[in-house]
C-alpha cells in the first residue's frame, strides 16, 4: 500500500504542525480525514446534515486540542475519529437534556388560527356593507328619493348615492353571468 508508507513519512511532520497551530497544516488534516469523519458520523445517525455539523465540530474540537497531539505515532486519522466519538456523545447527551427540559414545560395554548380570525372578520365587513346597502336598495325601491333613504336611515346624502351605486354594481356583476361557450351575446342598445 503506497499512500500508507506516504503517510508515515508525511505524518510526523504534519503532527508537529499541528501541534506548532500552523494553519496550513489543519488544510492538510482536514483534506486528508474529513471523509473518514463524515463517514463514521454519517453512520452513526444517518443524516447526511447531522455528519457535516459532527465534521465540523470535530475540527474545531481538534483546533483546540491541537496541543494534546503527541509529537512522534502514526496517522491522526484514530485522533480525529476520537474526538469525533466525544463530539456525537456529547451532542446526544445536550439533544436529551433538552427533551427532558421540553417535556416538563406546560403545552403551550391553543391559539386561533390568525387566518380564520381575519377570513371571519373580511366575511362580517362584506355582511354589514351588503346589509347597508340592502338598507339603501330598499328604501329607494320603496319609493324614496336617495336624499329621503339618508335621511330615514340617519346617514349623509352621498353615503346614501355611494351604497347605492356600489348595489347596482354588485346586482349587475350578479345579473351579468359569463354566457356558456358558443352562445352569442346581445349588445344592449340605449
Amino acid at each position: 500500500m503506497v499512500g500508507s508508507g506516504q503517510n508515515r513519512s508525511v505524518e510526523p511532520s504534519l503532527r508537529a504542525r499541528v501541534r506548532a497551530s500552523d494553519p496550513d497544516a489543519f488544510a492538510v488534516l482536514f483534506t486528508q480525514h474529513a471523509q473518514a469523519v463524515y463517514r463514521y458520523a454519517a453512520g452513526l445517525s444517518g443524516n447526511r446534515s447531522a455528519a457535516e455539523e459532527v465534521v465540523s465540530l470535530t475540527f474545531l474540537e481538534a483546533w483546540r486540542l491541537r496541543q494534546t497531539v503527541r509529537p512522534d505515532g502514526g496517522s491522526l486519522r484514530p485522533w480525529l475519529i476520537g474526538i469525533a466519538v466525544n463530539v456525537t456523545r456529547n451532542q446526544a447527551r445536550a439533544a436529551r437534556r433538552h427533551r427532558t427540559a421540553m417535556s416538563r414545560l406546560p403545552p403551550p395554548p391553543d391559539l386561533p388560527d390568525f387566518a380564520d380570525e381575519l377570513t371571519s372578520r373580511l366575511d362580517d365587513r362584506d355582511r354589514l356593507e351588503a346589509l347597508r346597502e340592502r338598507d339603501v336598495l330598499i328604501c329607494v325601491w320603496s319609493g324614496l328619493a336617495p336624499a329621503e333613504a339618508a335621511q330615514a336611515l340617519g346617514v349623509p346624502d352621498g353615503t346614501v348615492r355611494t351604497r347605492l351605486a356600489r348595489a347596482r354594481r354588485r346586482l349587475r356583476a350578479f345579473t351579468e353571468a359569463p354566457a356558456p361557450p358558443g352562445a352569442v351575446r346581445q349588445e344592449k342598445t340605449s
